[in-house]
């Protein structure tokens, strides 16, 4: 009589993943985000998140604890994008250096019958990861490049309406590539809009060799921030027409949005309180 022997499903093997710079950041959000959505009553819905994480092949744990924050943020970014689209439902929607953001698949579940083509545009090492990771769409498309290469603005028809993310970028920039930036998508894009954020002022300060998440990582170097009033006085660039203050929705806690509320209200704390701001073109 033979011996019954069951039979295991084999797990997928996981994908290797080896970034460095400011690329690797890409991890770092991708985590965060992906551990806030684990949690009950999660600050962020993202399942796609969560099923990139467990399908690549990273020491993740060097980042150190995940703050909801990053997730607080990229939902902030959601919200604003939804805003746009709903008056301006087959708008393109350009993210740049989107690392691994998970936000098309988001918004595309949260608009029934979306229309919305969306351009991602980041280095070659990030779209080849994005391929052989995320699922693919129609609508979605990608170049290969630095967002300061300014060719990609040529491949967006802006006669329908351009909502332009740079999530997680402006603050990696040099001053002068920065308000370049913004100020060539003004000047392409009018009628659009334009989202960006920037770490508070004292992180900013803090990070100019950069910030340790743990022990074992330290973010890369930080060029580039604003505190709100100046953030504010963008809207003297030419093709600016309105500048909107921002804050992060509410997260997970008592605590942490008692504390997110007193930086915002309390003048000695300006220090502590990101920049989260969209620019309308005219």
């Amino acid at each position: 009589m033979s011996k019954f022997v069951p039979v295991t499903a084999q797990q997928p093997a996981k994908e290797s993943v080896s970034l460095g710079g400011v690329s690797e950041t890409a991890l770092l959000t991708l985590n965060a985000r992906a551990q806030a959505a684990r949690w009950p009553e999660p600050p962020i819905d993202d399942p796609l998140a969560i099923a990139l994480v467990d399908s690549i092949d990273y020491d993740f744990a060097k980042f150190g604890r995940a703050r909801q924050d990053t997730a607080l943020r990229a939902r902030l970014f959601d919200i604003e994008t939804l805003s746009y689209l709903a008056g301006h439902p087959d708008a393109t929607v350009v993210a740049l250096a989107e690392g691994l953001q998970t936000s098309f698949w988001r918004l595309d579940a949260a608009i029934p019958d979306a229309q919305f083509p969306w351009l991602t545009v980041d280095f070659p090492e990030i779209v080849d990861l994005r391929a052989r990771l995320l699922p693919v769409s129609p609508r979605a498309s990608t170049r290969a490049q630095s967002a300061l290469d300014y060719s990609w603005m040529d491949s967006v028809d802006p006669s329908r309406g351009v909502f332009i993310t740079a999530e997680g970028l402006l603050m990696y920039l040099q001053p002068e590539q920065a308000l370049g930036l913004i100020s060539q998508c003004a000047k392409r894009f009018p009628g659009g809009r334009m989202m960006f954020d920037l770490p508070p002022a004292l992180f900013a300060r803090l990070g100019r060799r950069g910030l340790r998440t743990s022990r074992r990582y330290r973010v890369p170097p930080l060029s580039f921030s604003l505190s709100a009033p100046q953030a504010a006085r963008l809207a003297s660039l030419p093709g600016v027409r309105e500048v909107y203050d921002l804050r992060l929705p509410p997260g997970r806690g008592r605590v942490f949005n008692a504390w997110v509320s007193l930086i915002y209200r309390a003048r000695f704390l300006r220090a502590l309180r990101p920049c989260l701001t969209v620019l309308e073109f005219g």
